[in-house]
């Protein structure tokens, strides 16, 4: 499109996430006039750390955010896959762009701070839940629950795996169970029993359970994820300390004993749900991106760089196409082949017959507890 339609250009975007806070930026540097509209009163990331890939720096770099974005991040060379009894599997080094770019280890709040921190003052506007989205074909009306509402010449939603624009617009399919919980917390390094000698991610990987040490060691401290089967779909569920020790029974001592030390009440527990691909993401106003339109598992870590990979390329199809909704359907023809297959190999986990495969005649403690 023209620098000046560009610049005419009133978009609207829906959620304050990661993808949301970068297509807010990413537009914003087209010249066009950007608002982001967050249901929350106040912003705050729970749960653990993520490692951005160097495809996500590099829009970082692009944008001129790359130093926000590393003063508060870890540089990391390797991933490696253990078994329970700290047998490295396998180690990759993570792909570089060039020598300057590499995976990055960062605290998710400190991710969404760096973003939001980027954004010029009063471009988001917090506690606006959105109630409906009116498609009129060259513009988008949205309604939100404290009685205001917005016209854009484009809507973005960015909001997350419970969609309220793709649920109106798109899809009427709800989330679907992985049959996995995630227990995520954020330790100090020192209280690792000693397993943080590097900015290298590790995942020790058993029968039902996969347990991630990703360092933050800019911060001295160390995510915790334990990833187990468990058929309990509850969105938000109720798990004890046995419980959770139960996961990591036949794991290394020092893994256990992380766990065994663990405030419960700082661990971010979750039920694992996905999106299964939607067939279509846009109208002529209206587009999906990050989560709202292909939420995966977070087997891959794909997630947070996907919303940024996505609003990355949707500025690249507007500046590069003749008008919105041409713009749309080549962010969808560029983004939705890489998304799809993200989300299915992000599904190949463990399940209960791949676990018999690999590991006979042993069933996980989490879902033997449930027998």
């Amino acid at each position: 499109m023209q620098l000046s339609d560009l610049k005419n250009l009133k978009i609207a975007i829906v959620g304050a996430g990661y993808g949301g806070a970068s297509a807010a930026k990413a537009l914003s540097l087209l010249g066009a006039d950007v608002n982001v509209y967050e249901q929350a009163n106040q912003i705050r990331e729970a749960g653990a750390g993520i490692g951005l890939r160097p495809s996500t720096m590099q829009r970082f770099r692009e944008w001129g955010i790359f130093d926000a974005i590393a003063r508060v991040s870890s540089p990391s060379e390797a991933f490696e896959i253990l078994t329970p009894a700290c047998e490295r599997i396998m180690q990759e080094a993570w792909p570089a762009a060039g020598e300057q770019i590499h995976t990055h280890l960062i605290h998710r709040g400190d991710f969404i701070d760096a973003l939001l921190g980027v954004l010029p003052e009063g471009m988001v506007h917090l506690g606006h839940k959105l109630e409906s989205v009116q498609d009129k074909g060259d513009s988008a009306v949205l309604t939100f629950a404290n009685g205001r509402s917005a016209e854009a010449d484009l809507v973005i939603g960015a909001d997350g795996i419970k969609s309220v624009v793709r649920k109106q617009l798109f899809s009427d399919k709800d989330p679907v169970f992985s049959g996995e919980h995630a227990y995520r917390v954020v330790i100090s390094a020192d209280d690792a029993y000693g397993m943080i000698v590097d900015d290298n991610l590790r995942m020790y990987i058993g029968r039902g359970t996969k347990i991630y040490l990703l360092p933050l060691r800019h911060r001295n401290q160390v995510s915790f994820d334990i990833t187990a089967l468990c058929p309990d779909g509850t969105w938000v569920p109720r798990v004890t300390k046995d419980q959770l020790l139960a996961t990591v029974r036949g794991f290394d001592e020092r893994l256990v004993n992380i766990t065994r030390d663990l405030d419960m009440d700082a661990v971010n527990i979750r039920a694992v749900y996905d999106i299964d691909p939607i067939d279509t993401w846009h109208s002529g106003s209206v587009v999906l991106m990050g989560d709202a339109a292909h939420s995966m598992l977070h087997h891959q870590g794909q997630g947070a760089n996907s919303a940024v990979e996505d609003a990355g390329a949707l500025a690249d199809a507007l500046r590069e196409a003749d008008s919105v909704q041409e713009a749309l359907a080549l962010f969808q023809a560029t983004r939705k082949p890489v998304t799809d297959e993200l989300q299915r190999i992000s599904r190949q986990a463990w399940n209960e017959g791949e676990i018999d495969d690999v590991f006979p005649g042993q069933k996980p403690a989490a879902l033997a507890s449930e027998k």
